[in-house]
């Protein structure tokens, strides 16, 4: 089984590729449009430089070349939702070929180009007969991420997928809601054939689609067919593909440059662009730089970048057995709270810590008090009533403290003591982290 993905990423400009029209969500259809998007007889489209440079910085995340030069093609495109028959694409010199990604930072996924687009319009069906066609959204700027079939089941385009999301999101700021987003076309043999799924929209519904093609074709092959090479599309509510249409070879679609746009020489543009550390990047140092488990160095940057760096700035001032102590554990289960306070704070009291100016206790405190806006007295008192709680199982439990001498984890065992005499007032970390310390001063 060999499956390969095209990922349409909506790029966050404030206007559409080639004319100023808003690229926001319109109160109503067809308002948000001009005779460029529309592509009306004598407009002339101007391309948006923002729209380049998104596609350079996610070239560059994707690891792969740059071009020098880049151009674009009309493709032939008889279809309703895009009114001039024809879509300003790039096909000969797209801005990167021949990257590599790595899924959960160890296996390649070979990306063969980065290009950028412009969106057709919206069609949307109206009984079994007819559509409606909604145009706001032609010429909205997209950058097309195409793999090779390196991925081998359903549920591993799915975790690819999620994980390509989070760090697009991070390096152009993309936003989570909304009219943009990012559609999905799915390429799956399961012989030698291959059929393309359509615009499949989520992560949940990736893995449906591509699950039934899986069953489909099988079905097919086992009884002696062929399977057709086609573009289907998927139904949601049923959990199923539908055929659409005979698949187009690159040749139907009669590509020639576009005579409106010029070259474009990007070689100093691509130069002077820095992109931010993506998020799988930054997992995969963090483990290595701060010798810390994968496990918790994902959890971190998944929690929130934000938290990640804060991890390193506590690291780098004091060292990375307080970073782990009191960041991954009291700072990351109250994350949530903080909100938009400074962290200074946080990290001046850990450091006041690190340096004997205060007591274990007295740092938890005036950390959770700091992040929640609870008075700390209030939170002096939570902490006595949880480690009256931990008492009260050591003292029925003593072979605990046996077990935790072999291994640290046994101190996961109060957690549902405490949970159920609590009525869950306290998250799973503090208990854990109540729990060592009081056992440890047992030992």
């Amino acid at each position: 089984m060999k499956i390969g993905l095209e990922i349409h990423v909506q790029l966050p400009t404030k206007s559409k590729m080639f004319c100023s029209c808003p690229t926001t969500d319109a109160e109503a259809p067809n308002t948000h449009v001009c005779p460029t998007c529309l592509g009306m007889p004598g407009s002339r489209p101007v391309l948006n430089r923002k729209v380049m440079e998104y596609g350079i910085m996610l070239a560059k995340m994707l690891g792969c070349k740059v071009a020098d030069t880049t151009w674009f093609s009309r493709k032939t495109y008889f279809y309703p939702d895009m009114t001039k028959s024809v879509q300003i694409t790039q096909y000969d010199n797209p801005v990167g070929e021949g990257g590599i990604y790595y899924l959960g930072g160890k296996k390649p996924i070979r990306i063969t180009r980065i290009h950028i687009e412009e969106d057709p319009g919206k069609t949307k069906r109206v009984g079994d007969q007819s559509s409606l066609v909604d145009y706001n959204r032609s010429g909205i700027p997209l950058a097309e991420i195409v793999t090779e079939p390196d991925l081998s089941t359903p549920a591993e385009a799915r975790e690819f997928l999620g994980q390509l999301i989070q760090d697009i999101r991070h390096v152009i700021d993309l936003p989570g809601d909304g009219e943009r987003s990012i559609r999905c076309d799915c390429n799956i043999s399961v012989g030698k054939e291959r059929c393309e799924v359509k615009n499949v929209t989520g992560l949940k519904n990736v893995e449906r689609a591509l699950t039934f093609e899986v069953i489909r074709q099988t079905k097919i092959l086992k009884a002696g067919g062929k399977i057709e090479r086609e573009t289907r599309r998927f139904d949601e509510e049923r959990g199923v593909t539908i055929s659409v249409r005979k698949k187009e070879f690159e040749a139907d679609y009669g590509y020639i440059d576009e005579p409106d746009l010029g070259v474009y020489h990007i070689k100093e543009l691509a130069e002077s662009i820095k992109i931010k550390e993506s998020p799988l990047k930054m997992t995969l140092r963090l483990a290595d730089q701060y010798g810390i488990d994968q496990k918790m160095a994902k959890q971190l940057v998944t929690t929130s970048v934000g938290l990640a760096e804060l991890f390193e700035t506590v690291a780098n001032r004091t060292d990375v057995q307080n970073a782990v102590k009191w960041v991954v554990g009291p700072v990351s289960a109250n994350w949530k709270s903080l909100g938009d306070k400074d962290l200074q704070p946080i990290v001046d009291t850990i450091c006041r810590f690190s340096a004997g100016g205060i007591t274990d206790t007295e740092c938890g405190i005036e950390i959770k008090s700091y992040m929640t806006g609870e008075d700390a007295s209030a939170v002096m008192g939570a902490a006595a009533d949880l480690d009256a709680l931990i008492v009260k199982f050591l003292d029925e439990n003593p072979g605990l403290i046996d077990d935790y001498r072999k291994n640290d984890k046994a101190a996961n065992k109060v957690i549902g003591f405490v949970m159920k005499n609590s009525g869950g007032q306290y998250s799973s970390s503090d208990v854990v982290d109540a729990t060592k310390k009081l056992i440890e001063s047992r030992l």
